[in-house]
């Protein structure tokens, strides 16, 4: 399944304009921001999908029944664009457990590339919901092996994919691969360019919310 925003009237589609302006993006922080923001209200509309159990709870004047989170959310962010993404759900999600993922893609001189995990730290998965951010998803193969390295961790009852920007190519590459994972992205943008970066995209979202890398 897929839910993109772009589709839908609210203000997350004024925070992707401002995520894409070349005239705001030089602004870091404002970036970074603009990515926690967005997370916060993904986060929400992610929530209403998860399973939830009526509780007890003391009122200075009473008993109160309430609904509360059953489902065990693991939180799980590609380094190092996806940690705005990760901060917000955090603030939603306050009680969930965290993995982290270093993936990058290795060029080489032929202009191919490989991907390449260098770190990846996930608590036990098994029957929990997973939930994998990262601002970009462009060809689909660094999010593949991100699922498949944390599966070796145990197999989640849900898995949730959020992205700000997705292209068209992986968002189908993804679907193919994990059919089962329910994928949230704030637009889709149909062109991925010879080195597959995402256009119009928003440009490399991990140097504008920390600033340029050397590249190998």
């Amino acid at each position: 399944m897929v839910t993109n925003f772009a589709k839908q009237n609210s203000i997350i589609s004024q925070y992707i304009s401002e995520l894409r302006d070349i005239n705001i993006q030089t602004d870091r922080l404002r970036f970074r921001e603009n990515l926690e923001r967005l997370s916060i209200l993904m986060a929400y509309e992610v929530s209403k999908t998860l399973e939830y159990e009526i509780t007890k709870v003391e009122t200075p004047l009473g008993e109160a029944e309430v609904n509360t989170l059953k489902s065990e959310v693991v939180l799980a962010s590609i380094l190092r664009a996806g940690l705005p993404l990760h901060n917000g759900f955090l603030r939603v999600f306050d009680k969930a457990e965290n993995a982290f993922v270093s993936a990058y893609r290795k060029h080489h001189k032929d202009g191919s590339f490989e991907i390449k995990l260098e770190y990846v730290t996930c608590p036990s998965l098994e029957d929990k919901t997973l939930i994998i951010v990262d601002p970009m998803l462009a060809t689909g193969a660094s999010l593949a092996t991100t699922i498949d390295n944390l599966k070796e961790y145990g197999r989640p009852s849900k898995i949730h994919i959020v992205t700000i920007i997705a292209s068209e190519q992986g968002v189908d590459h993804i679907r193919r691969v994990c059919p089962d994972a329910h994928i949230w992205t704030g637009a889709v943008d149909e062109e991925l360019t010879a080195k597959s970066y995402i256009v119009p995209g928003l440009g490399d979202a991990g140097d504008l919310a920390f600033g340029t890398k050397l590249q190998e």
